[in-house]
């Protein structure tokens, strides 16, 4: 069965409705630019005036968040962590700069973007190619659009948005100054002391073993092994968990009292047992090898090597001083306890300490 798809064609349904069939020789003629139709704000005072306020409120939201990503930076505390639908827990501090600096750059370009289709020149004109060089006439030309732009855009009329949009693009580059504070942090006395610190000669404080989660007596560290331990009431549910086990991790080793050769060394352990900073000296790795014939301990990242029976000093590598130590001795009830904080900083050397 045949059909005649001729009648299903534009100018055959045209004409059999009597209407007049428009055609183009050219099928890919160009079929121009359609009329301009003027805007409501092109013809309404009132609503450029509503446009205006608009954009402007959107620049003053920018600057507010502004100075909220400039106080929630120095307000919030870098460990504190919320619980955010449906992210979970994340940290506030992030949080809140992610989503002030956000809204800031949010309401400038929205803002720009309302002003454009709202009250700048709507007018399409084309622009032909030239050269890449441009001549004379071209460049003035350019000039001259320039001011007739900056004219319809109203930024010298408009004063609202004209100073709104100065004072949200002048506050947004502070986002940025306020965050080269971290390429130079202000530790104060934080790098100087640890957890240890709280311990005293009346009120020490217990070695837990970071396996067992359990207080240590002496006969618990055998000679010849390596055992660590954190300070009584760190736990690993804590939030600052990890900033402080960076500080305060200890390792143990009982050594011969006989085979200690530093003094110094001998009298802040007890009956043998050492306890120096489980934090290497060079990068702050931490260190988990030793070699018990020599009572050597190796950092695992760089080599370097201390010596604990010797005051833990530096006998190969990069790192710059010994491990610290810690002075230990044991309660009423024969527990392992410190009495006090390393005798120097852990981690690292920085700028102000004094090796």
């Amino acid at each position: 069965m045949s059909h005649d798809m001729s009648e299903n064609l534009p100018e055959a349904h045209e004409a059999s409705h009597g209407a007049e069939v428009v055609t183009h020789d050219d099928p890919f003629a160009d079929p121009g630019l359609p009329a301009h139709e003027p805007r409501r704000t092109d013809i309404d005072e009132r609503a450029a005036k509503r446009a205006e306020r608009q954009v402007s409120l959107m620049f003053v939201l920018s600057m507010l968040a502004t100075v909220g990503f400039i106080a929630s930076y120095a307000a919030i505390d870098a460990d504190k962590l919320v619980y955010i639908f449906p992210l979970g827990k994340v940290s506030a501090l992030n949080f809140a700069l992610g989503m002030t600096l956000g809204v800031a750059l949010f309401c400038i370009g929205a803002g720009a973007v309302h002003w454009a289709r709202t009250l700048m020149s709507d007018h399409e004109l084309p622009a032909d190619r030239h050269p890449i060089e441009a001549s004379d006439e071209v460049r003035n030309d350019v000039i001259e659009q320039f001011k007739t732009g900056a004219a319809e855009s109203g930024f010298g009329r408009r004063k609202m948005i004209r100073n709104t949009l100065i004072g949200s693009m002048a506050l947004v580059p502070l986002s940025g100054v306020v965050l080269l504070r971290d390429l130079g942090p202000l530790p104060e006395k934080k790098l100087l002391h640890t957890g240890w610190d709280e311990a005293t000669q009346a009120k020490p404080i217990q070695l837990v073993n970071m396996n067992t989660d359990q207080p240590m007596k002496p006969e618990d560290i055998i000679q010849g092994s390596l055992t660590f331990a954190k300070p009584h009431g760190l736990e690993e549910s804590d939030e600052d968990f990890q900033q402080r086990i960076a500080k305060d991790a200890l390792m143990l080793v009982r050594i011969a009292p006989e085979d200690i050769k530093d003094a110094q060394s001998r009298d802040l352990g007890f009956e043998g047992i050492l306890a120096y900073s489980k934090i290497c000296t060079h990068v702050g790795c931490p260190i988990s090898l030793y070699e018990q014939q020599t009572h050597h301990a190796l950092c695992p990242c760089h080599q370097s090597t201390f010596d604990l029976a010797d005051g833990a000093r530096v006998i190969f590598g990069p790192a710059g001083h010994p491990l610290p130590q810690l002075k230990i001795t044991t309660d009423e009830q024969g527990f392992l306890v410190a009495t006090g904080d390393f005798d120097e900083p852990v981690g690292p050397s920085y700028w102000e300490r004094k090796r």
